[in-house]
């Protein structure tokens, strides 16, 4: 699994990496006799334990079988499982196409209450339409996927949308401005997408910010990502998925999120703001 710069993927590697550290230490093994019992360099035990290599399941299988505690194995391989579902590269989420990478996220989407998103160059995906939707995944699987099921991933994405209209749940989106101007598409599609940014940002549950292009920012454009309540931030890197939990880090997003809100622009400035962009398509 690639190595984030993520601390909340750090502090789960670590406490996995604890966990056997115990284990052979109750079982009164040091790192040479673990090693030979699971027939591998001392080297590999040392990493494991320190967390600067990550163990597979066949390796927490013989790790436990070799300190007498089979009966922690399910327990530290599901611990494995949720360590590398915290980052997951592209090519691993998308290895069976677009549409189980959409359909994934609906539970996520589904228990969430309080969304905030933010987005430096695309409209986030829960506000886009099928257009705009059907070029965006056209482009990441012409990139990067060789399976082409864009239609059922698209489907799945407006399907997704339904939770905006459902439950008493509220939704922030935050824009860059550039995005207003930025598209995939056509000039149709991007002016039926900014028609749609004024019909959504018009419900009573739904906020619709956009961050003006201007000097002396107090902040300036970050990565993308997506804060589920106060528990969860979803951020897409170039590489990758990462998942994070800590709420140190959450709390760190949470920041950032409010700092852009105070530069955005709301209700009748926003709305300038689109129609200006819709006005310079023609």
């Amino acid at each position: 699994m690639p190595v984030s710069g993520s601390s909340s993927v750090q502090q789960a590697q670590q406490v996995l990496a604890d966990r056997l550290r115990e284990l052979c230490r109750d079982a009164d093994l040091d790192g040479k006799d673990l090693a030979a019992a699971c027939g591998w360099h001392p080297s590999k035990v040392s990493r494991i334990s320190t967390a600067k290599t990550q163990p597979s399941a066949d390796d927490i299988r013989a790790w436990c079988r070799a300190c007498g505690a089979e009966d922690q194995t399910e327990d530290l391989i599901a611990s494995l499982r949720a360590v590398e579902g915290m980052w997951v590269s592209w090519r691993r989420m998308e290895r069976a196409g677009l549409r189980r990478a959409q359909e994934a996220r609906l539970p996520l989407y589904e228990c969430t209450r309080w969304f905030r998103a933010y987005s430096p160059g695309l409209v986030p995906g829960l506000i886009q339409t099928y257009g705009y939707t059907e070029d965006v995944l056209r482009a990441v699987q012409r990139r990067r996927v060789e399976i082409d099921d864009v239609a059922d991933a698209v489907a799945a994405r407006m399907e997704r949308q339904h939770v905006i209209h459902q439950g008493q749940r509220r939704f922030a989106f935050l824009v860059e401005a550039s995005v207003l101007n930025n598209g995939l598409g056509d000039a149709d599609t991007q002016a039926e997408q900014l028609d749609h940014l004024l019909t959504v940002g018009a419900l009573p549950n739904v906020s619709v910010g956009v961050v003006p292009t201007r000097l002396g920012r107090a902040r300036m454009p970050v990565e993308g990502f997506w804060i589920f309540d106060t528990a969860q931030v979803n951020v897409e890197l170039v590489s990758g998925y990462l998942t994070i939990t800590q709420p140190s880090e959450v709390a760190a997003y949470a920041d950032t999120f409010a700092t852009l809100a105070d530069m955005a622009v709301y209700g009748a400035k926003a709305r300038a703001l689109i129609t200006a962009a819709l006005d310079s398509l023609g």
